[in-house]
């Protein structure tokens, strides 16, 4: 087998590469050809118990360390990541069917920035002292919380995972991750990378299996400390209910359907160009996408005919074409829920403009971008996450119904407006609710600048010096002076 089974897809438990207690494993697919590419260890509960187990016996020299000491190791990581980027990009491009090009420039990069960001943070976690009336002396201590449980999902598996795990590993604690059972192979890479870099034994175990089993297990586990979760709302909502039950520390970045607003006087062109990326990024499976567009209604004719003319000619193809913007989803299972919704927006009377059926190529899973217009705001299509090249277009006639119709969904992860009218921009950023609101642009992202969901898209904030809030616990320490 080649060794896109990294060490014939075994469980990093405790330093060691082991099969699963139950001897069973999983196929991948390559999600441009459906083909079966190899396969990995279908951990279990056994298997989770062990990587806990690894896990706390690591906690307690790894949490004694410096935070320069970590940053080091953080550091190293960051130029592993670096020298083994070809790799990386092969595997994302394979398990996810990621375009080549996106998971170079977006995806590696971006995991790079990642760890040695939160290696700068290492070094500057620090209390504070407290003024107080009493005769005393008070200070704050932020500690490590333990063992954390990174249970992260299939379309952006390297990003996604180092964002849990590069604050984690700043801030003192460890980690059992388990990533999806779609799309585990960088993970398993990632594995070897922690080894090379100098992370002690335990400090970070990869546990390959199903949510419904590996990852149960591990929302369950007694041992771990803290959840960090993205994913579906519907199944963020029974990760936060289980692990609330023992009361253990939670994050969660959930589902999102978020509204790109374009105001009459936006910069037509350059709104264009951010309306196209923000639903055809990574094939539309992006919490952040903006699958949702609202045009003032004198440029709503004119923006509904730009997009139908410009978006067949986004390049969809093979994801190891260095040209391919779109690649196939990545899952048959997702490709039919994008086009039961197409199917659901026609029976709503949606108009579909451009798009709207599948791309017969090499037995992948490709759907043809989408342009829907002139659905009505209750529309299940326009209310739930879509989670493909889908992209819906309503007018508005004032900036209060923009803003209306903006927030009128469950969700509120991310949103965004064109506008070259300053003050606009401010006031509705200040309206809309969401954890990140961009302008004049999309998916703006950057290690420095948190983000992360309201509502039905979860609470918790990933990136930034607000993600390590989420992975400390604060001790205050109050001397008597008498």
């Amino acid at each position: 087998m080649s060794s896109t089974r990294n060490d014939d897809g075994l469980l990093f438990i405790g330093g060691q590469w082991r099969d699963a207690a139950s001897g069973g494993r999983i196929d991948v697919l390559d999600p441009s050809t459906g083909s079966v590419i190899g396969t990995v260890a279908d951990g279990g509960a056994a298997d989770i118990d062990a990587a806990v187990t690894a896990a706390r016996e690591a906690f307690g020299p790894w949490a004694a360390l410096s935070g320069r000491e970590r940053a080091r190791v953080l550091n190293r990581i960051a130029e592993l990541i670096r020298e083994n980027a070809d790799e990386l990009v092969r595997l994302e491009s394979l398990d996810v069917g990621k375009p080549v090009t996106l998971a170079r420039v977006v995806d590696v990069a971006t995991a790079v920035e990642q760890y040695e960001y939160c290696a700068g943070l290492a070094q500057g976690i620090d209390g504070a002292t407290r003024k107080t009336p009493l005769n005393a002396f008070a200070y704050t201590r932020r500690e490590p919380l333990g063992v954390v449980a990174a249970i992260t999902p299939f379309n952006f598996p390297l990003i996604l995972s180092s964002t849990k795990i590069a604050p984690a590993l700043a801030a003192g604690n460890v980690v059992v991750h388990k990533p999806a059972d779609d799309t585990p192979l960088s993970a398993l890479f990632m594995a070897k990378l922690f080894q090379q870099a100098g992370v002690p034994d335990g400090v970070v175990n990869v546990v390959t299996g199903t949510g419904s089993v590996a990852g149960d297990a591990l929302l369950r586990h007694p041992g771990v400390d803290k959840v960090a979760f993205t994913g579906s709302t519907a199944i963020g909502k029974h990760a936060a209910s289980v692990a609330g039950e023992a009361l253990k520390s939670v994050t969660m970045e959930l589902g999102g359907n978020a509204a790109h607003i374009v105001f009459e006087d936006a910069d037509l062109d350059k709104a264009i160009g951010s309306i196209i990326k923000g639903f055809v990024f990574n094939t539309g499976q992006f919490c952040m996408a903006g699958p949702r567009l609202l045009v003032a209604r004198p440029l709503y004719d004119t923006v509904v005919d730009i997009l139908a003319n410009a978006v067949p000619g986004v390049p969809v193809g093979d994801p190891r074409d260095p040209e391919t913007v779109i690649g196939p989803m990545a899952a048959d299972r997702h490709l039919k829920k994008v086009e039961e919704y197409v199917a659901l927006a026609r029976q709503e009377g949606g108009r579909v403009v451009c798009g709207g059926q599948r791309l017969e190529l090499n037995g992948g899973y490709y759907y043809r971008p989408t342009v829907i217009a002139d659905l009505p705001n209750d529309s299940r299509v326009v209310q739930e996450e879509v989670f493909g090249p889908v992209l819906t277009v309503q007018p508005f006639d004032s900036e209060d119904e923009a803003v209306e119709l903006a927030n009128s969904t469950q969700y509120g992860l991310a949103a965004g407006l064109a506008t070259t009218n300053l003050a606009r921009a401010h006031r509705v950023a200040d309206r809309l609710q969401a954890g990140i609101v961009w302008i004049n642009d999309w998916a703006m992202l950057d290690p420095a600048v948190p983000f992360g969901g309201v509502k039905n898209s979860g609470f918790g904030r990933e990136y930034g010096p607000e993600a390590l809030d989420s992975y400390t616990k604060v001790k205050s320490v109050v001397i008597s002076l008498d």
